[in-house]
């Protein structure tokens, strides 16, 4: 009688917590996500996902932050799921209610330039000149990044800033400068936390491009070699991970169609950008794909947190792992 007395008032408290935090984030959450639509994709259910979903997320990253400076969030999930929306309300959420210095960037933020992928390209396999998978990274400058962020001796940091509508690098006067040590750092990307495959499945090829372009498995090979290695080891000093779970491969791929479009949509000189057509995009979610469905299956095992979502791009529950 006494334990379940004790459970009704700590969820009462943690129910008042949460009432109390969505008044006060309420107007700038909204505010964001009504910069993320368009006229014809409207987000539904905004007050449930705070409520139910994103407020507790922030609890639950408050009272597990308290003794580490700066704690490290790590957010993956497939294209299109929402990471950088997801990322963001919550960077609103810890700053406006917690009072707290949040910093937020993409792994996409840390792609290698176009030149170094073109040397990686024709030094390995052609198909490192497309930017997305391990490898087209620039893992040191993350390792530095994670590193310095932590130093006692905080000094400012400046990090890239990657424009996808050109595939390059941003110039020098666009990247982000840390002034103060945050203390949370959200680091989201696709393939954030993902782990290498065994080597016996990389064998079959999973689709036409592997099938096509890869057939000595050179690509497939040398992308898990940096999972197993360099990304293992910058993954490793996450302090959790979040993963956001589509249902399957096909869903994102009409996710991140919707994506692309709207990037054309935001992009002014549409004559100089480098933003995919449809056939782009399925031939550029070929070289994702085999990571991707790699996690479906084993990243809710090793994630903290796993929020599931439904085919209409909402959370539909949420998981915390011990």
């Amino acid at each position: 009688m006494v334990s379940t007395i004790q459970w009704i008032k700590k969820n009462k408290s943690l129910m008042q917590s949460t009432a109390e935090c969505f008044k006060k984030v309420k107007s700038d959450c909204l505010k964001f996500i009504k910069s993320q639509e368009t006229s014809k994709e409207k987000f539904s259910n905004k007050d449930k996902m705070l409520k139910s979903f994103l407020i507790p997320v922030c609890f639950w990253i408050v009272k597990k932050a308290n003794n580490k400076k700066p704690y490290f969030v790590g957010l993956a999930g497939g294209q299109g799921t929402g990471k950088t929306t997801i990322s963001s309300i919550i960077k609103i959420i810890l700053e406006k209610y917690f009072k707290l210095k949040v910093f937020k960037i993409s792994i996409d933020d840390f792609y290698k330039t176009r030149k170094e992928r073109s040397i990686l390209s024709n030094k390995v396999h052609s198909m490192l000149m497309t930017r997305g998978v391990p490898g087209t990274h620039d893992v040191k400058i993350m390792l530095d990044f994670f590193k310095n962020s932590k130093s006692k001796n905080f000094k400012s940091i400046k990090l890239p800033s990657f424009n996808k509508a050109v595939d390059d690098r941003s110039p020098k006067k666009n990247w982000y400068n840390i002034k103060e040590q945050p203390d949370v750092i959200i680091f989201e990307g696709w393939c954030v936390g993902a782990r290498a495959e065994v080597n016996k499945t990389l064998k079959k090829p999973i689709n036409s491009l592997e099938r096509t372009k890869d057939q000595k498995l050179i690509w497939r090979k040398y992308v898990n070699e940096q999972l197993k290695t360099k990304y293992k080891k910058l993954y490793s000093q996450l302090n959790c991970l979040i993963y956001l779970k589509a249902k399957n491969f096909s869903l994102l791929q009409k996710w991140r169609l919707k994506q692309e479009h709207k990037l054309w949509l935001n992009t002014k000189n549409k004559s100089s950008h480098k933003i995919m057509s449809k056939g782009d995009v399925i031939n550029f979610m070929q070289t994702y794909q085999r990571i991707t469905q790699n996690m479906f299956k084993f990243a809710p095992k090793y994630s903290t947190i796993i929020l599931n979502l439904n085919s209409n791009h909402q959370i539909k529950t949420i998981k915390y792992n011990k």
